[in-house]
């Protein structure tokens, strides 16, 4: 799969992309918010692996993107999106992006054409992105893409040795403005 933004390309990741992956992904701060810790070759590899299995499946249920740099072809980021209930035709979407390259809007230009797609291509009705409070950056994110916070979670999951809020964010497609 691929996606192309005025600056970006958004692609299936390939196995060579472990290193790039392992870059940001390796970077307990870039992670410091995901419920996985920093990645290390192996884990990436397997990642990798495990996507490509999964982008075979028919119905792909998972869309998980390298953003990439056109320019330098390298991958500094990922873009996600996952069908948690099929029939009611409702996504969760995600973003990481590596420090070198955060604060340029790549993350709510990559978000904003993953969202496109949703709407567009699979016809879904309804996203929502799980963020943890205390990730202002990613709230930024979405509220630059008109989503509405719905809930906020009190020490609903434990990660990292902490239990932690979480807040869904969700936007309705008569509600996107592409």
């Amino acid at each position: 799969m691929r996606l192309a933004t005025e600056r970006l390309v958004l692609r299936d990741l390939v196995a060579d992309d472990w290193r790039d992956l392992q870059a940001f992904e390796g970077d307990p701060e870039v992670v410091r918010y995901q419920e996985y810790t920093a990645r290390t070759e192996e884990d990436c590899r397997t990642y990798i692996a495990a996507l490509n299995e999964d982008a075979e499946a028919a119905p792909r249920i998972t869309r998980d993107l390298g953003i990439t740099l056109p320019e330098e072809g390298r991958v500094v980021g990922r873009v996600g999106l996952h069908l948690i209930k099929p029939a009611l035709r409702e996504a969760a979407v995600w973003y990481v992006l590596g420090r070198p390259v955060r604060g340029r809007g790549y993350a709510t230009e990559a978000l904003r054409a993953m969202i496109g797609y949703g709407f567009g291509e699979l016809g879904l009705h309804r996203v929502y992105a799980d963020i943890d409070p205390r990730n202002e950056a990613s709230r930024r994110v979405v509220a630059r893409l008109g989503f509405r916070l719905e809930a906020h979670h009190l020490e609903n999951v434990f990660l990292k040795s902490e239990w932690c809020d979480t807040e869904i964010h969700a936007l309705l497609r008569r509600e996107w403005k592409g």
